[in-house]
């Protein structure tokens, strides 16, 4: 079963960035769509981004995110990334990624498979 481990989050100012990895061990991400989600404290988890499987690698964002943030696949193909800039108080949340359904090669929100621990991001003065 496909198993991801998120890291890279951190306390950071208003207005500043930080990359968020999501690696599998064994797998080549390549063939899944990947998607990252969040849940900030009292809130239902929301979906932030997603790219599809390569090679097409079309991504999607959701429109608080658009212009801020960026998903990427490495080269080594078992990491995709989310660099997030420009954080804002709100972006503050547990960030989780897992992989997605796909719909007429379009990545969704749709997460599947085992949820892991996720990674704090918080954007604090």
């Amino acid at each position: 079963q496909l198993q991801l481990v998120e890291s890279g989050g951190d306390l950071v100012q208003p207005g500043g960035s930080l990359r968020l990895s999501c690696a599998a061990s064994g797998f080549t991400l390549d063939h899944y769509a990947i998607g990252w989600f969040r849940q900030a404290p009292g809130k239902e988890r929301e979906g932030v981004s997603c790219i599809s499987s390569s090679p097409d690698g079309t991504t999607y964002y959701v429109d608080s995110v658009k212009g801020r943030f960026t998903i990427s696949r490495g080269n080594a193909k078992n990491t995709v990334y989310l660099q997030m800039n420009s954080l804002k108080p709100e972006d503050t949340a547990v960030y989780y990624c897992a992989a997605v359904v796909t719909v007429q090669a379009m990545c969704t929100m749709v997460g599947v498979g085992k949820w892991g621990q996720g990674t704090q991001v918080t954007v604090s003065s």
